[in-house]
């Protein structure tokens, strides 16, 4: 086999995730804190417009790239809401913001070559870059500054085979959100050093109280230039199982990325591609519905885990996740979340999966009946430790 791919970690998450659904349908009551999809569906209005299309007869192959219609209409939602200026040839519609990243690592990566990722990290990242041939190298942010990374700490790890960092905000799996100064900082780096800044924006409509998304790219036409930033629609519209994402970068960077996804994917399921198109005209009103039940739940989860003995928590500004510190009861967080799902019957992913053995991840992403029954048993548990 495959070096490479022998040493892929298969995905912690969706493996929790599919644990959790089996022992369901067997019966048991289990509550799931593992998800990392919204528990809503997809707007009618997007369902409708790819109905349409199907009954219309778009059922053929798709332009590798992505429809011209899509990647338009992602040019002007990328400048009208973010401020960047990317031209329809200069975006790449995937299947999936998983595959636009996939795609962007294996453009970018040489054998050797490094990409910086700030820990805590979305657990997919570091296997891309295995898989391109490039080596992660962590950078950890500190519990003190909410577990962001500064200027200094990505300065100290850049090398000169450096080729790119990773910076996911608001985050997975801890809901950070970075200041346009704080992204600055960074970019100024990035900059000077010539690599890449590899912009995952996925969350950037999942955002609470006072807290603003910027787009890194946005702060400067230098750091534009070095920027490629990646989006898609699972998180915002709830269209997980469409499979749709994109990203938008420099032109050789895509036309590279393209050229790759002729020879793997080919394009995107064509009808999907219309409801995207229309998740990106005049907003119905559903994602703020979906964010005002996110908020309620982020609050009330908050609230329970901050007052839970022998656990800390950082509140997070965006995304539907939360990062717990469980280091109090000296057990690491595989096995932590072994006895929690075998004992208590809660389901969480353990934060090793993320860099940071000492957390486990817990998703808001579901009913606040799971949630308040799961703190519940989580709590009983700690006890019990």
């Amino acid at each position: 086999m495959n070096k490479r791919i022998a040493g892929i970690s298969p995905s912690l998450t969706l493996g929790v995730t599919s644990k959790a659904k089996q022992m369901k349908a067997d019966g048991i009551d289990v509550c799931s804190f593992a998800a990392g999809e919204p528990d809503f569906d997809t707007p009618d209005k997007i369902k409708e417009m790819a109905k349409e299309a199907l009954m219309a007869g778009e059922t053929k192959y798709a332009p590798v790239a992505g429809l011209a219609a899509l990647r338009l209409a992602i040019s002007k939602k990328l400048e009208s809401e973010n401020g960047l200026s990317y031209g329809p040839d200069q975006t790449l519609v995937s299947i999936g913001a998983k595959h636009s990243l996939f795609n962007i690592f294996m453009t970018i990566c040489d054998e050797g070559e490094e990409v910086v990722i700030p820990a805590p990290y979305w657990l997919s990242y570091p296997e891309m870059v295995n898989v391109a041939g490039g080596v992660p190298v962590f950078v950890e942010g500190s519990e003190e500054n909410d577990y962001k990374i500064t200027a200094d700490d990505l300065e100290a790890v850049i090398t000169d085979k450096t080729v790119a960092v990773v910076i996911n905000s608001p985050s997975n799996p801890i809901g950070i959100v970075y200041t346009g100064d704080e992204l600055r900082a960074l970019a100024e780096v990035a900059v000077r050093h010539d690599i890449y800044i590899v912009a995952d924006e996925i969350y950037e409509k999942i955002i609470y109280d006072d807290a603003e998304h910027v787009s890194i790219g946005s702060l400067s036409c230098d750091i534009f230039n070095k920027t490629i930033t990646v989006n898609g629609f699972s998180k915002a519209w709830s269209m997980t199982g469409w499979r749709l994402g994109y990203f938008a970068g420099p032109l050789d960077v895509v036309k590279g990325a393209t050229a790759l996804q002729s020879h793997s994917t080919s394009g995107a399921t064509t009808f999907a591609q219309y409801g995207a198109i229309e998740a990106l005209r005049e907003d119905d009103g559903s994602v703020g519905k979906m964010l005002e039940a996110f908020a309620e739940r982020r609050s009330y989860m908050y609230g329970r885990l901050s007052s839970m003995e022998g656990v800390t928590c950082v509140k997070p500004m965006g995304a539907f996740y939360m990062l717990p510190n469980i280091s109090a009861t000296g057990v690491g967080s595989l096995e932590f979340c072994e006895k929690l799902l075998e004992e208590a019957k809660v389901a969480a992913v353990p934060g090793a999966a993320f860099g940071c053995d000492k957390n486990i991840r817990l998703s808001y992403a579901c009913s606040m009946e799971n949630i308040s029954e799961g703190l519940d048993r989580l709590e009983k548990f700690m006890g019990s430790l």
